[in-house]
């Protein structure tokens, strides 16, 4: 496949008569390579839209590079690169062609993104974007999206920049008012230079943060790419309408999240108050008027407990062009999350022992965020209390306006530099480090002085209905048989000969058979 991924689309087709042009099924995009390049790979496959997390992929990229990189795939990838002296560069300074060091040494550190823009962070983001979306579409002709939350201001533009280098149909983003990304789509697709909006706590007027992706490139500047729909991902219509009533700020759809999907959530409307287990409540004003929605005019999906044929009928007869579901792809056998990870939540699942909390302090967002209660894992108050609170990695820093400049701060850091930079001790109680956790989940844990490994966390959605269906006996079940078990008859779009999934029969899930 081309640098420039200038491949045709497949349209989608299925028994749910898709929105033209638009698939019926969207691959939630989970945080931190749960939603890797294999996963969407093998849903866009199917015919649908397959979504890679765009959270943290410089930092994917580099310690999949120090840990060998089995099979090859990031060296293709960079490989396409149409820079060939950024791809070595970052070759040289992470790829470690025998893995990673036996005496436990830490991986290497990636610089940070900031505010005042440039510099080595913005390569690696762009490079990683670009290797995740890029083998995401390798040998088919599907369809393949990106996620990011706006709330990682500093990454947007260059991370996206990276997509659209690699061909990305699609661009979804949540977690904030994506006002700003359709324009930027646009015009990072023509590789213009573009503007970002940065809020600084403590300034009255956003911070501009120049992208050049022209001067990145060094003059190697592909032909035109292709500008993928943007799909803003929103809590209620109130904020759907504030969007499309400019067309600036128009995207060309919607997903309606709500408040049982994983990962964030939006906090509910009023007051906060929590229920007995110390879970937000969420009341009627949180629920979507989707007759309100669909007279936007713009196709929209829902997400959040829509794992069932019965859901995407029930979706698709109230006007949305179908439904977004992500906890059944976190725990299929494409999934990035670990495998020991994800057999212990089917099976802890299947004894009616899982718990997941909604909670309201775990995130330094201070947006709601769901912990699968595990031992071992960071949801563990031992655990928690025992690891040493550190921010090397920083994707949920706020910018903060300092008496001596811009500082960078993090609810999750230790408390007293929380402090220091102008938070409130109260404020960091609780907090979790969302960045290191999730990556020890796919596997790729930073190690400590002393042999320690980060802790992992596991974040999976409320609703897991849908596992008695897909998995009989905690069963491994694949990508494509969530699709045919939403609605059977889903066709696999065309790709390399000899490499497309195997859809096994609703007979075989129910009886448990493993995936070939």
């Amino acid at each position: 496949m081309p640098a420039t991924a200038q491949q045709p689309h497949a349209e989608a087709e299925s028994p749910a008569h898709a929105a033209p042009g638009h698939p019926w099924l969207i691959q939630g995009g989970m945080g931190v390579g749960v939603s890797g390049w294999r996963l969407a790979r093998a849903v866009a496959r199917t015919g649908q839209l397959g979504v890679v997390s765009g959270t943290a992929l410089d930092v994917v990229l580099a310690r999949v590079l120090q840990t060998g990189d089995p099979g090859g795939h990031a060296r293709r990838a960079l490989a396409a690169f149409p820079v060939p002296e950024l791809a070595r560069a970052a070759l040289d300074r992470y790829f470690r062609a025998d893995g990673p060091a036996e005496d436990g040494a830490p991986m290497r550190t990636t610089p940070r993104l900031r505010a005042t823009g440039g510099g080595q962070a913005e390569i690696l983001t762009v490079l990683g974007n670009f290797v995740e979306v890029w083998l995401a579409k390798e040998g088919h002709d599907g369809l393949v999206g990106v996620n990011y939350l706006e709330k990682i201001q500093l990454a947007t533009a260059p991370a996206m920049f990276g997509a659209v280098l690699a061909g990305a149909d699609y661009v979804c983003v949540g977690a904030g008012v994506p006002g700003q990304i359709p324009a930027l789509a646009t015009r990072l697709a023509r590789c213009e230079p573009v503007v970002s909006r940065i809020r600084v706590e403590g300034d009255e007027e956003p911070l501009d943060l120049l992208f050049d992706p022209a001067a990145l490139l060094a003059g190697h500047l592909p032909g035109p790419l292709r500008r993928p729909r943007v799909l803003a991902i929103v809590s209620l219509p109130v904020l759907a309408a504030y969007l499309a009533r400019d067309a600036a700020t128009r995207p060309d759809g919607f997903v309606i999240e709500t408040s049982s999907a994983g990962g964030h959530s939006a906090p509910p409307r009023g007051p906060l108050t929590l229920d007995a287990s110390g879970e937000p409540v969420y009341g009627p004003r949180d629920h979507p008027d989707l007759a309100r929605m669909a007279a936007l005019g713009l196709p929209f999906w829902l997400a959040g407990g829509q794992a069932s044929p019965r859901a995407l009928a029930a979706a698709r007869a109230r006007g949305a062009a179908g439904v977004q579901v992500g906890s059944a792809f976190a725990l299929c056998e494409e999934s990035g999350m670990a495998r020991h990870l994800r057999e212990r939540v089917l099976g802890r699942a299947r004894d009616g022992a899982l718990v997941v909390r909604n909670d309201p302090d775990a995130s330094p967002t201070a947006f709601p965020f769901k912990v699968a209660e595990l031992a071992g894992t960071v949801s563990d108050p031992e655990i928690a209390s025992a690891r040493r609170r550190v921010c090397d990695l920083g994707f949920l820093r706020t910018t903060v306006r300092g008496p001596r400049g811009l500082v960078y701060r993090c609810a999750a850091e230790p408390v007293a530099a929380y402090v220091r930079k102008g938070g409130e001790a109260a404020d960091a109680e609780g907090r979790r480090c969302l960045c290191n956790g999730l990556l020890a989940t796919i596997g790729m844990a930073q190690r400590r002085p002393g042999g320690r490994e980060e802790p992992p966390l596991v974040t999976i959605g409320k609703d897991l209905s849908f596992l008695p269906e897909l998995s009989p006996d905690a069963s491994p079940y694949t990508a494509a048989d969530v699709v045919a078990w939403l609605a059977p008859g889903a066709r696999t779009v065309s790709g390399s000969a000899g490499d497309q999934p195997t859809e096994r029969s609703t007979e075989s899930r129910k009886s448990g058979a493993s995936a070939p």
